[in-house]
């Protein structure tokens, strides 16, 4: 089947998360630098803390690619699991602010983590007093751990983002775009990333390149002169 209406055929768009991939800037350079120390860290964890998109996966799947972690989401994790765990040597735990988070499991771990020197790598959106722990002692524990933090971008790391998604899409984008699309969309990652999203789409269904009319179109703005493009 096919005609002017047809859907284009989703492409591989996953995202790189090589080392050489990830965006530094002011807003995550500190967090990006302790993840390199390792394995010369003073405690056994780090926890990984960021709005949506700002890379704290990314920052994980590298600390995974250099430690040889395994890497589980934290609503997987249960008591059954953690002797086998505790014999990696390296974990990434994901999404560890979510409700169903097994925390005398995780408390074990990373007793475990401290006696045998193996290490754990957290991610959540929220910092861990945010997290509605109800045990004390791992509270205690979670606060103990050095906390690397994700700022909102600025100006700089949000344009290198911008292409970023771009190149995960196989695409190359002018920096003319970059800048006029930036000056109107909200100043955050998750905001770039849908943008890039909703561009992508609309240019393979219309089979023109993205231009700032279409940037203007899709954000519903008036379009800029022709003589711009």
């Amino acid at each position: 089947m096919s005609g002017a209406g047809q859907l284009p055929l989703p492409l591989d768009t996953a995202p790189r998360y090589g080392r050489e991939d990830f965006m530094v800037g002011r807003a995550n350079a500190a967090a990006f630098d302790h993840i390199l120390r390792w394995p010369h860290w003073l405690a056994p964890a780090a926890i990984i803390t960021g709005p949506e998109g700002s890379g704290k996966s990314h920052l994980a799947a590298i600390f995974a690619a250099e430690s040889g972690a395994t890497m589980l989401r934290a609503a997987h994790l249960d008591a059954a699991a953690v002797p086998d765990l505790a014999a990696r040597p390296a974990l990434v735990i994901e999404d560890c602010d979510n409700v169903s988070l097994d925390e005398a499991a995780l408390f074990h771990l990373l007793n475990l983590a401290r006696e045998r020197g193996f290490f754990v790598v957290m991610t959540a959106r929220r910092p861990p007093d945010a997290w509605a722990i109800r045990i004390p002692d791992l509270r205690s524990r979670l606060r103990a751990q050095p906390l690397l933090v994700l700022e909102e971008p600025d100006d700089a790391l949000l344009g290198a983002l911008f292409v970023k998604h771009f190149a995960d899409r196989q695409v190359t984008i002018d920096a003319g775009i970059v800048a006029y699309a930036l000056a109107r969309i909200e100043r955050s990652y998750a905001a770039v990333q849908r943008l890039v999203a909703a561009l992508d789409r609309q240019s393979l269904i219309l089979k023109r390149p993205v231009t700032r009319a279409l940037v203007a179109d899709l954000l519903g703005r008036e379009a800029p002169d022709p003589a711009q493009e």
